[in-house]
């Protein structure tokens, strides 16, 4: 993983990327789960074992949007994300 992690240092400092990174050390309100993603204010796409799903009213939408900033509040960008990237390289975390 010490390739991704490089890939991931040159991409947080780029204009049009916005790359948080959660540190070990982060107290996550929610812990990880299934994937998903949020397409803009209408849709959102959850995956689990065995399907994946379109949801596009609204609640759920707005419930999938709060979940998201959960991590989000953790995350460091910038330098900082990149600090963290490094010191996991370096300390064979990958």
């Amino acid at each position: 993983m010490l390739g991704q992690m490089d890939r991931l240092l040159g991409v947080v400092g780029m204009d049009t990327v916005r790359l948080g990174i959660v540190p070990f050390s982060a107290a996550l309100r929610l812990p990880p789960a299934d994937a998903f993603w949020v397409v803009g204010e209408q849709l959102v796409i959850p995956e689990d074992r065995h399907a994946e799903l379109w949801l596009d009213d609204s609640d759920t939408v707005a419930l999938y949007r709060r979940v998201w900033e959960s991590p989000h509040e953790c995350a460091v960008f910038g330098a900082e994300g990149q600090h963290v990237i490094a010191r996991a390289g370096q300390a064979g975390v990958a």
